[in-house]
């Protein structure tokens, strides 16, 4: 009976891969043929009427707002996101989630903020002068310690390395960690939360990346041009991994018996040749892995209140840094900012001021 058991569960993967692959193939297809007609590869900016918010809500006046390798698949109809977004045509033409800036005003069920507060938060649209935002979820207050631009970084980054690190990878203090990708946005933010959870933290980045890494909290930092991680003899507890580039059974060689894989995006911003086979990776490897000891795991961070709560006191403890690679003074220049995001080599964050 279990032979039997486990034959089914082995025939539904393959079936389950085998479609996978068929619509990543579709996907790139209509991708590579459509999606200039129905999605836009530059942003633009344009003039809306001011918002107002509902009873929930804050309505903030944005000072700074970052990007993330979202921001790119949503503007493209990038997959797999486009169900989401609209198959045809973009159902929300704005883009951009993480924000910061000061309360405008508030809902009349609003009681934790005021005007004049200073927040920050994720709200989809947040690339704009203003936004609403529901107060119990999306917005936080601002740490002192940190600036409007520090402040924009965090949402989507930090808490995609929260929820990552502690609820999908389980990590504990005195376990150990390899970060690969470690001087991305969201590696920059996994390599100190995984610090401050007690962790034994190693990164993987290029060569010029190693001492930010380091300078950081990484334990130890391994220079992925001059060495493959899954070639070592060291094994980890978790494996945090926004890249995937390696293999289903080249990263269950660098897990302890027991350990987690925890699958992070599809492998960062822009579409290159490999993003389909990232993707692919993202979805099969959970459902390959109900087979052996070690789990992969793939998620989608979910913003919450209490964890941005959670990281605003890490930051205004001075247990966590944002790191900025590029500051833009204006909305206008986000074509720019996004180009470079998409170069695949952001050193932590790219920000955008708002004016």
């Amino acid at each position: 009976m279990k032979i039997k058991s486990i034959f089914k569960w082995a025939l539904r993967v393959i079936v389950i891969v085998l479609l996978l692959g068929g619509i990543v193939t579709f996907i790139a297809y209509w991708r590579s043929t459509n999606d200039c007609e129905r999605y836009s590869a530059t942003p633009n900016n344009r003039d809306i009427e001011k918002p107002t918010p509902d009873d929930t809500q804050v309505l903030v006046r944005v000072r700074a707002a970052s990007l993330n390798p979202l921001d790119g698949h949503q503007l493209r109809g990038g997959w797999p996101l486009r169900p989401m977004t609209g198959l045809r045509k973009p159902k929300d033409t704005r883009i951009g989630v993480d924000y910061a800036g000061v309360v405008e005003a508030v809902g009349k069920s609003v009681t934790q903020f005021k005007v004049g507060d200073e927040v920050f938060g994720g709200r989809a649209g947040a690339l704009a002068q203003y936004i609403c935002a529901k107060a119990d979820r999306a917005a936080c207050t601002k740490p002192t310690a940190i600036t409007f631009e520090e402040g924009a970084t965090i949402a989507v980054a930090a808490t995609t390395a929260l929820q990552g690190l502690r609820d999908h990878g389980q990590l504990k203090a005195g376990q150990k960690v390899l970060i690969n990708g470690a001087s991305g946005g969201v590696g920059t933010f996994a390599v100190q939360i995984a610090k401050a959870m007690g962790a034994e933290v190693t990164g993987v980045c290029s060569t010029r990346n190693v001492d930010l890494v380091k300078s950081i909290g990484a334990d130890q930092v391994i220079d992925y041009t001059k060495e493959d991680f899954t070639n070592r003899p060291e094994r980890y507890d978790v494996l945090f991994d926004n890249v995937q580039n390696h293999t289903f059974s080249e990263r269950r060689r660098v897990l302890t018996p027991n350990g987690i894989c925890v699958n992070v995006g599809i492998g960062g911003a822009g579409w290159r040749e490999d993003t389909g086979l990232h993707m692919l990776r993202s979805f099969t490897t959970p459902l390959m892995s109900k087979f052996t000891d070690q789990k992969f795991r793939f998620y989608i961070a979910q913003l919450n209140h209490n964890d941005l709560a959670y990281i605003a006191d890490l930051m205004q403890s001075g247990k966590m840094k944002p790191v900025i690679d590029r500051s833009y003074k204006s909305l206008s220049e986000t074509p720019e900012a996004l180009a470079y995001l998409e170069e695949g080599h952001a050193r932590g964050k790219v920000v955008i001021s708002v004016e």
